[in-house]
């Protein structure tokens, strides 16, 4: 079943909305998540505590997520999953938008063996 960790760069109201629309979902966003410790740390930190908890990360980072799951890979390390918004799609101001997206995506997904798994999410 799809658990969800929203990063630090997506608006805790996309959670509130989520767990509104999808009560089925887990669903947690970096700022209330293990009560903020996780805020501010290196990706691969907050990467391995997501994929010891079966939590799915929800980013806008295309700039660092992607080398480090490349270096993941190699290392043959697994994670549970990384779901990539684009900004030109979605705009991180769009909390509409972003809960639509996601809650649809969930409702098609949801079920899936979420490991290794890597989505880009779509409008």
């Amino acid at each position: 079943m799809l658990k969800l960790l929203l990063d630090e760069h997506i608006s805790p109201d996309v959670a509130t909305g989520l767990r509104r629309r999808y009560r089925a979902m887990e669903i947690h966003c970096l700022v209330e998540w293990e009560d903020g410790y996780f805020l501010g740390q290196e990706d691969f930190a907050c990467l391995r505590e997501a994929a010891a908890q079966g939590l799915t990360l929800v980013t806008y980072d295309r700039r660092t997520i992607p080398r480090l799951l490349k270096t993941w890979a190699e290392e043959q390390r697994t994670h549970a999953g990384v779901i990539f918004v684009d900004e030109k799609t979605i705009s991180p101001a769009d909390v509409g938008g972003l809960v639509w997206a996601l809650t649809k995506m969930a409702r098609e997904t949801g079920k899936w063996d979420w490991a290794n798994r890597i989505y880009f999410l779509r409008r």
